[in-house]
């Protein structure tokens, strides 16, 4: 086996094309299951991998399609393609370069919970990545890998691409699933879950674009295999998207706790250092703009779940994004906020005028006319929000503003000293 489990088409070229992919073990993992596994023998397997969600929570993905009841029909499997985290970019090189694998994952997920229908929700600007999708899409129909009876069995299944319409909110999967049903991509309120309460009021598995990709390996391999690499606790491999202020973004797979955020941003194969001489870290986006923000002290974490959650933050989608030391903190929490307000579907209270009266401080701020009192109220608005909103984004708008406001204080009473240089006439 090469270098890349999830990203192959770097070393196979043409991947993305049935033939090739068939040639290099595609859709083998597909024939063993429809033939020498039963639905529960594929959960279990999946369950034993330890795979977790690699969308951003990391739950154990064999224990949520456990979850879904066996006697209710039709059930369903999403796709969650809606990548709008900023910073992240690995689920459309994984559309793009290796669909099959993909295809092949979401087909697993649907025979393990005996889902009849495979729905891809993709984000509203991946229209060429949807095209490309959906031409392997139709080669699998064509080879009879998707369809009824498939492969001579008595399992019929159908998979179809959806486009959103660019919200970052249709990437949390009960809002995913209102706007897949046509209606305005708001959350649910939970219980129920979709495990059974789905699409279309059916029980529903949603998984991730990478989770997915990891399922044909696992089956093909083995539970053994998987476990193999990464750590006990967080297994196999992982895509880390890396951006920011470094020499080399981009896309890198590498095993789960085997390498720290020094050795991604610095490391020969990996990012290749800060761009600019003498240039160093300020502060580190583990997960894009929805977790905390770590402080250079943290460059030496290995990047898994537990060790990044022990140093303060979530690792997330892993979408890195490295902050030197000439970003404004103040400024680069703004931009955070700003985002997360205008993304805010607006449903619930906290939410809609939390993230309104942050953005309305922050504004004061940066403009020259802060208050004393700015950090604390900043601090106050976000915990007034965190654990109170309908889904996860009211407490990812918190994220940027706390953990900016506990590592980078200093930075904050710098635009209040500003502020206090100025004469109180032209303040008024």
């Amino acid at each position: 086996m090469g270098r890349y489990i999830l990203l192959r088409h770097r070393e196979i070229p043409d991947l993305h094309r049935l033939e090739v992919y068939i040639r290099h073990g595609g859709y083998e993992a597909w024939r063993k299951a429809l033939t020498a596994m039963t639905p529960d023998q594929v959960i279990e397997e999946v369950k034993a991998s330890g795979l977790r969600g690699r969308g951003g929570a990391g739950f154990p993905t064999g224990m949520k399609w456990s979850f879904v009841p066996r006697d209710v029909f039709p059930k369903y499997v999403v796709v969650n393609a809606d990548e709008s985290e900023p910073g992240t970019f690995k689920d459309r090189e994984i559309m793009e370069g290796n669909p099959h694998q993909l295809i092949e994952g979401a087909l697993l997920a649907a025979y393990a919970i005996q889902a009849e229908r495979v729905y891809v929700y993709v984000r509203g600007e991946y229209r060429s990545v949807a095209r490309r999708l959906e031409a392997a899409i139709a080669e699998a129909y064509a080879a009879g890998f998707i369809g009824r009876n498939v492969l001579g069995t008595n399992y019929s299944v159908e998979m179809f691409v959806h486009l959103g319409a660019g919200a970052y909110i249709c990437g949390e999967e009960t809002a995913l699933l209102e706007s897949l049903e046509g209606k305005i991509g708001h959350p649910r309120v939970r219980p129920p879950f979709p495990a059974t309460y789905g699409l279309y009021g059916k029980p529903t598995v949603v998984n991730n674009v990478e989770t997915l990709a990891n399922v044909p390996p696992i089956i093909l391999n083995g539970a053994s295999w998987y476990r193999t690499m990464g750590t006990e606790k967080s297994p196999g491999p992982k895509i880390f998207c890396l951006s920011g202020r470094v020499r080399r973004p981009g896309n890198y797979e590498a095993e789960l706790g085997k390498i720290t955020f020094r050795d991604l941003i610095f490391g020969e194969d990996y990012g290749q250092g800060l761009i600019g001489e003498g240039r160093t870290v300020k502060a580190i986006l583990p997960a894009g703009a929805s977790a905390p923000m770590l402080p250079a002290s943290a460059l030496d974490t290995p990047l898994d779940y537990e060790s990044v959650q022990a140093a303060g933050s979530m690792l997330g989608s892993a979408s890195v994004i490295v902050l030197d030391d000439t970003v404004d903190i103040v400024w680069a929490a703004y931009k955070m906020v700003r985002f997360f307000q205008h993304e805010s579907c607006g449903k619930c209270t906290p939410c809609r005028e939390g993230t309104y009266w942050l953005r309305r401080v922050y504004e004061r701020l940066v403009a020259g006319r802060g208050r004393p009192k700015d950090p604390e109220l900043l601090e106050s608005i976000a915990r007034q929000m965190a654990g109170k909103t309908l889904c996860p984004l009211g407490d990812f708008a918190t994220s940027p503003v706390l953990s900016s406001l506990k590592h980078f204080r200093k930075e904050y009473e710098a635009y209040l000293h500003q502020v206090a240089e100025i004469p109180m006439e032209v303040q008024a």
